[in-house]
């Protein structure tokens, strides 16, 4: 069965996020700030881009009116005292996140178990029996190109397709720190499983899988709380593996460069990078390093 192209996206900002405590113990992890924007709003600007017409962002209890807020809230009265003191110039970025196509912010169903599967299965009414969709994990942010529009214009070459996913090759040192994929037919980038952190001379192939998929209806089947794995998790990559089982599920590389922004370390790096590629700040940033 073949699946009407993707217009809907889900972006999961579903966890504890607890290697940023205290921050995110009043915040979710996705409004932390990349210069001047958050990271939620930077991946939902890569949907956006891509063609997305309307995003589901799963969060937490706690994190829901945090990001209804963000993207609906117009604060006229900002609007008014920039007005009054001519500067409504910076008025045009809160126009900008008000444009986004539509988004919906629901909570994790709490009755499933814990797993980065479970934001996706708490979306499924969103999605209709006859259409594809884009998974995108708000930690993961993607320099120079968009993930989401490589995945929408391989599933045209790839109707056929159960899944889509996105990797990206890296150095052989650290392939021990990721899922590596392993494929089935390396001429057609086909998906046979994905090693979860395998030792660097058993790894499969140098492609790492990340938070980037597009999806077909039929992950919901492996999407179920009895198909918990490693750890007592519903894990998306085992749904992944499932469907490649029966079917194909192509691997796309990644035509940017994907940074992690999971620990504070590469959140800090992903941030530089962004402010040293976009900031007109960026040469002040670089001399401070320079006398560092």
């Amino acid at each position: 069965m073949s699946y009407r192209k993707p217009e809907k996206a889900i972006i999961t900002d579903a966890g504890f996020a607890s290697r940023y405590l205290p921050i995110t113990k009043t915040i979710p992890k996705g409004m932390l700030p990349i210069a001047s924007k958050p990271i939620m709003q930077l991946v939902v600007e890569e949907c956006a881009n891509a063609g997305i017409k309307e995003i589901i962002i799963v969060a937490t209890p706690e994190g829901k009116p945090i990001y209804e807020d963000y993207f609906t809230n117009p604060v006229e009265k900002v609007e008014k005292q920039l007005a009054s003191q001519g500067k409504l110039d910076r008025y045009e970025s809160v126009k900008e996140v008000l444009s986004l196509p539509k988004i919906t912010v629901i909570i994790q169903d709490p009755t499933l178990p814990y797993g980065n599967g479970s934001p996706i299965a708490s979306a499924r009414e969103f999605i209709a029996d006859d259409e594809a969709f884009i998974v995108v994990y708000s930690d993961d942010v993607v320099f120079g190109a968009s993930d989401v529009k490589t995945l929408i214009d391989s599933y045209e070459t790839h109707p056929d397709a159960k899944a889509i996913i996105i990797s990206q090759e890296m150095p052989r040192e650290v392939l021990n720190k990721y899922g590596i994929i392993r494929l089935k037919d390396e001429a057609k980038m086909t998906l046979d499983n994905i090693v979860e952190k395998p030792a660097v001379e058993d790894a499969p192939s140098n492609l790492t899988s990340y938070g980037r998929y597009l999806l077909t209806p039929e992950v919901f089947e492996h999407l179920d709380p009895k198909n918990i794995g490693l750890d007592n998790e519903l894990w998306t990559v085992d749904a992944i593996t499932k469907m490649a089982e029966s079917g194909n599920v192509y691997v796309e590389k990644t035509r940017g460069e994907w940074m992690t922004t999971g620990d504070p370390q590469n959140y800090f790096l992903a941030h530089l990078k962004y402010v040293l590629e976009n900031e007109p700040y960026a040469d002040n940033v670089r001399n401070i390093i320079k006398e560092s």
